[in-house]
């Protein structure tokens, strides 16, 4: 089966590693030699799925050969097929067709990642996090981030900021409890306590994703309680200036990451920028001062 086209994608990985055509070698290579890739991305696979490919490998055998690297006598690591690597196992298979390439650890780490987000099924969850792993790992920008994957560099902030909802909020969307445009529309809660007591509304009154934008409009933070008149202004609700708003939006859309505005009783007020790990926050920098 023809793998769709996303971006510069794998087979613009895979040729970057290496220009000699005499390096890429396919043949069948024993399962036994093959050890799987211990930076696969991909923890879950889906059972059905699996059955389904199960039986297709039975019947037709392994279509696309894997990728894999020398490493060691007789040994392979296994860098791109991890799923037909799995079904040749089930299919009760002896050997598998393999791409031989040569490449060091940096560049299998990229090849598994961008492979998995060439999948149709993978989740804005997964995706989010292959993005990250690229972004710490690599030390790419975002744009460069669009550019593997073949997404605008929107997309993938977008996708990004589902990491910065709670663990349980994420846990809910795997979990198929919530779905990812339930999600979405809970990142514009404001605060974690704020974001999960509206999560917990949506979980109970099987909201729809239409009631949980409504919802998630309506909801504001829980204030602590002030301790004099001026922090009791700052802390009470205040219906949001349309144009702040967007500008929030705008501001975490061309960041990548979340956004907070706080306002006080004068006007003025702070701007809030969250980071993740110190990559994040160099890449954060690099955009603000260029």
């Amino acid at each position: 089966m023809e793998k769709r086209a996303l971006g510069r994608g794998l087979s613009a990985l895979i040729a970057e590693t290496r220009d000699d055509e005499n390096v890429a070698q396919v043949r069948d290579v024993p399962l036994r030699q093959i050890i799987p890739n211990p930076y696969q991305p991909r923890t879950l696979f889906d059972p059905l799925k699996m059955e389904e490919l199960v039986s297709s490998v039975r019947e037709h055998g392994v279509l696309q050969p894997v990728l894999v690297r020398r490493s060691g006598l007789d040994q392979y690591q296994l860098i791109a097929g991890e799923r037909r690597f799995r079904a040749a196992q089930s299919a009760g298979l002896t050997a598998i067709p393999a791409l031989i390439r040569e490449m060091d650890q940096k560049e299998q780490l990229e090849v598994a990642v961008v492979e998995n987000l060439q999948r149709e099924d993978i989740g804005a969850l997964e995706a989010a996090r292959a993005y990250r792993r690229l972004m710490d790992e690599f030390s790419m920008t975002q744009e460069v981030v669009s550019q593997r994957v073949g997404k605008s560099r929107s997309a993938v902030a977008n996708t990004l900021r589902l990491l910065h909802l709670p663990e349980l909020v994420q846990e809910s969307v795997e979990r198929g409890e919530i779905t990812e445009g339930h999600a979405r529309a809970l990142l514009s809660v404001e605060g974690e306590v704020a974001i999960l007591k509206a999560w917990e509304a949506v979980v109970r009154r099987s909201l729809s994703v239409r009631d949980t934008e409504k919802l998630a409009k309506e909801t504001k933070q829980v204030p602590s309680t002030p301790t004099n008149l001026s922090s009791a202004k700052e802390a009470s609700p205040r219906r949001e200036d349309p144009h702040v708003s967007d500008l929030v939006s705008r501001l975490q859309e061309s960041l990548g990451t979340k956004v907070s505005l706080r306002r006080n009783g004068s006007g003025s007020g702070k701007i809030e920028i969250d980071f993740y790990s110190e990559s994040d926050l160099e890449r954060i920098a690099d955009t603000l001062l260029h």
